[in-house]
């Protein structure tokens, strides 16, 4: 899911980018301000997706870390959360 959002994001930036050469030539007032508006929008994005890249980076590595440091504690989480989560599907059938 996480691979096919960024994939759709990575398209409408580029739709985007190919709709702001494709206006390029076109002078009047609100198509200038419409393109300056997807420019700003398109930076805000860009800024936002390297924020999420950069946080998803960290919690992966802070994750890493953690278990690696606590071995047999998350085995144990990990175990539990899987019984639990049996237990619960169990009961739906």
């Amino acid at each position: 899911m996480k691979r096919k959002t960024t994939a759709d994001a990575g398209q409408l930036v580029e739709d985007a980018e190919e709709l702001l050469a494709a206006t390029a030539h076109i002078a009047e007032a609100k198509v200038l301000a419409a393109r300056e508006r997807l420019s700003a929008a398109l930076e805000s994005g860009r800024e936002m997706l390297d924020d999420l890249k950069d946080k998803t980076i960290a919690g992966a590595k802070a994750t890493d870390e953690t278990i690696r440091e606590n071995p047999y504690q998350s085995i144990g989480v990990a175990f539990g959360a899987g019984i639990l989560l049996g237990l619960l599907l169990g009961r739906r059938k």
